[in-house]
């Protein structure tokens, strides 16, 4: 829970509110591309060298083995993301999609975490 909801809120407030001040100037190309540029930059850079340091810093190394669900939970969230921005226009509902796909991400996690192996 803490590192799908709390990281990624702190991590990300500062491209939150970029993207907040571009869509209040009604620039959607310029909020959208900040908030998946971020979650991109995330999963193709962040995740791996923290991976790698983890061999040097870390007590036991991680791996990229994601459990089940995590998998369709960033399928789900893909999936969601593409629906988002397929068209180019955007409305209210489709903000509120957004928020109750990670309302229900943050629920799940934090009522049925991960089993530990």
């Amino acid at each position: 829970f803490v590192g799908f909801i709390v990281v990624a809120l702190v991590g990300g407030a500062a491209e939150m509110a970029s993207a907040f001040s571009g869509a209040r100037k009604n620039r959607l190309d310029l909020s959208v591309g900040i908030a998946l540029g971020s979650a991109s930059q995330i999963a193709l850079f962040v995740a791996p060298v923290l991976v790698l340091l983890s061999y040097v810093i870390g007590p036991t190394p991680m791996d990229l083995q994601f459990w089940p669900g995590a998998l369709v939970m960033m399928l789900i969230a893909t999936l969601t993301a593409a629906l988002v921005t397929n068209s180019g226009r955007s409305a209210w509902f489709a903000g509120v999609l957004v928020l109750m796909v990670y309302l229900i991400f943050a629920m799940t996690l934090y009522l049925l975490p991960p089993r530990v192996q």
